[in-house]
């Protein structure tokens, strides 16, 4: 057993993302995926105004300004919403940040008009698929050989979609 006076559960604070926050989602996107992002393409992607996000940071840290912690990225068209991505910090996996951050946004797409959200997610990322799956989502379509790692190996990506309404 943990002794509780020094291990604590991480606490978040989630805010909705601006461009101010592009080079720290740009330097947690590089961590979690191959083929990252730059902090310009999140800028452009912010600026679209059926764009949003949400931001995250650990409260309860004794470092003064804590890195990242997570991040989503979505957008809403005509009533469809699409997770563009997400990520969570190696450090705090496993603490339920996700999940968070995808209630977040499931809350935002439906305040918009959004009626379904959809996101696509490479087969292999089991710890990925249990989240969406826990969220109500279920596979809609798969695009086979869509993802490549870097020795080049390929895996399919699964379109997953829920109802909003």
């Amino acid at each position: 057993m943990r002794d509780s006076l020094f291990y604590r559960q991480p606490e978040f604070e989630i805010v909705p993302m601006t461009t101010e926050h592009c080079r720290a989602v740009a330097g947690l996107h590089a961590q979690r995926f191959p083929r990252a992002w730059g902090d310009g393409e999140f800028v452009s992607l912010l600026l679209q105004p059926n764009t949003f996000g949400f931001a995250a940071w650990q409260t309860n840290t004794l470092i003064f300004k804590a890195p990242l912690s997570g991040f989503v990225l979505a957008r809403e068209v005509a009533g469809e919403a699409e997770i563009l991505t997400i990520a969570v910090s190696d450090k705090v996996a496993r603490f339920g940040l996700g999940w968070r951050l995808m209630q977040a946004a499931l809350r935002e797409a439906k305040a918009r008009g959004g009626e379904s959200m959809f996101l696509e997610v490479d087969d292999g990322n089991q710890a990925a698929l249990g989240l969406y799956r826990k969220l109500g989502f279920e596979k809609a379509g798969e695009r086979p050989a869509y993802y490549a790692d870097e020795n080049g190996r390929r895996s399919s990506a699964l379109v997953m979609r829920r109802d909003l309404r």
